[in-house]
């Protein structure tokens, strides 16, 4: 079997769990790590016994045998290296959120659609199970026409605190939900109205709501409260309601599909993104990362989700955050 040779640029927690994900993938093989702290470069090629290793995302772009990378960078630094990759050849999965501005998101979108390579955002609840035969239903008619969508993604309160001063829980949480909503309708956001509290000392709200007006004139409710009890039991409560002209479909990816009560208290391990079974990464990371190395293998383009979907995303988010500070209703 012909191994994809793929890098990772962006070794902190989800640099690490993708290399976890791919160590799973049979057909694809970490060839280059690259990240500027030398310590943590040395530390994750260790531990997935990758030889190839780069401070410099120039000089791993530059190595003719690397055809595809992940870009795990932070988000407000997506678009240099996405754009270089791409223009270097190499196939491109960048995660979410596409970039931190919509000039950012048009540069990456513009420089996808010129390359020859192929291009994907890893919107990882299109890979959810559930969410995914949710949609099959929804093409299938089942439901009718959307008329309404509420989406609820909250996380513990030292979940929140460990990201607050990088992202804010509408674009961060949010932008999962936004891009469900627009896939599940086939529609897109033409306003948004937000509100925020914030009650800790961090650079983003600890919380946000959103109401979402779509094209199609569905009406869409979005939670994202990253300060749930730290006792909470699980790290992440996550359902999503969709309301139609002849039916409805209720998601519920969170206790107590899988519940543990020890001496310490109860918990409920996440079974679905990233769980670990039988020693090896499984979940809907390793199936849309095994998704798109199986493309770049047999040349097929990634068709999950497109490069103007992914931006769409972060264009409604983007505008949400705008009507919080605001407080004004805001036209897409």
């Amino acid at each position: 079997m012909k191994k994809v040779k793929h890098g990772i640029l962006g070794l902190g927690w989800f640099g690490e769990k993708h290399c976890e994900a791919l160590a799973a993938i049979p057909n694809a093989e970490i060839y280059a790590v690259c990240t500027r702290n030398s310590e943590r470069l040395a530390e994750v090629a260790k531990k997935f016994g990758v030889k190839k290793t780069f401070t410099d995302y120039h000089a791993m772009l530059a190595d003719p045998e690397l055809e595809s990378v992940s870009i795990t960078t932070m988000w407000d630094q997506h678009a240099a290296p996405a754009i270089a990759a791409l223009q270097a050849g190499k196939h491109v999965f960048l995660e979410k959120p596409m970039a931190s501005t919509v000039a950012d998101c048009d540069a990456i979108v513009d420089a996808a659609n010129a390359a020859k390579s192929f291009f994907m955002v890893g919107h990882i609840c299109r890979f959810n199970p559930r969410y995914a035969a949710a949609k099959q239903e929804i093409e299938a008619g089942k439901i009718g026409k959307i008329i309404s969508m509420y989406a609820r993604r909250n996380l513990p309160a030292w979940v929140g605190a460990s990201v607050l001063d990088k992202i804010g829980p509408i674009i961060g949480d949010g932008v999962h939900d936004t891009d469900l909503m627009f896939w599940f309708s086939g529609s897109r956001a033409v306003s948004a109205y937000a509100q925020t509290v914030q009650f800790r000392q961090h650079a983003n709200p600890d919380l946000g709501h959103v109401m979402y007006r779509l094209e199609s004139g569905a009406s869409c409710i979005l939670e994202s409260v990253w300060c749930l009890p730290d006792t909470t039991p699980f790290q992440i409560d996550e359902r999503l309601e969709v309301i139609g002209t002849e039916g409805s479909i209720s998601i519920h990816d969170t206790h107590p599909n899988l519940m543990i009560v020890d001496s310490k208290g109860a918990r409920c391990p996440d079974t679905t993104y990233w769980p670990t079974i039988h020693g090896q990464l499984r979940g809907a990371l390793r199936d849309e990362l095994a998704y798109f190395v199986n493309c770049v293998a047999t040349g097929k383009k990634p068709t999950v989700i497109t490069p103007e979907e992914s931006r769409e995303a972060v264009l409604a988010c983007l505008a949400a955050e705008e009507s919080a500070r605001t407080g004004q209703v805001i036209r897409i």
